[in-house]
């Protein structure tokens, strides 16, 4: 069983939350640092600027988009070891990977999500 969820950073706070890590590179419009309570902010496992802005979170670039992402998150030491500090945090308590992005479905944190899972499988 997975102790890695999802949510938007404007969602409310839940204790249930557990560690709860900002993973955009960028700080979401119009929240407070102190409202996000935040446990850490991991900038470095977002997309690099390039592959963000690339995206654009254009849906029909997604599956292209997924493939760059996970590339990253395997090949670049810093986004690679980030993935497994979040790895080391969910062995011990839940963790709530937090984005500011507002489609749910073609965003990087779900991108994020399946490579931290996958390595959790290993």
């Amino acid at each position: 069983m997975s102790n890695i969820f999802l949510k938007r950073v404007y969602e409310p706070f839940d204790e249930m939350d557990g560690c709860r890590i900002l993973v955009d590179r960028l700080w979401p419009r119009g929240i407070s640092k102190e409202k996000a309570k935040l446990s850490f902010w991991l900038k470095e496992a977002a997309p690099s600027p390039e592959l963000r802005k690339w995206f654009c979170h254009k849906p029909e670039l997604f599956p292209e988009f997924r493939e760059r992402y996970l590339e990253e998150l395997r090949r670049e030491g810093v986004q690679s070891q980030t993935v497994d500090q979040i790895i080391e945090i969910a062995a011990k308590e839940p963790v709530t990977l937090l984005y500011g992005a507002k489609d749910p479905i073609y965003n990087h944190a779900l991108v994020l999500e399946e490579e931290i899972k996958n390595r959790m499988k290993d």
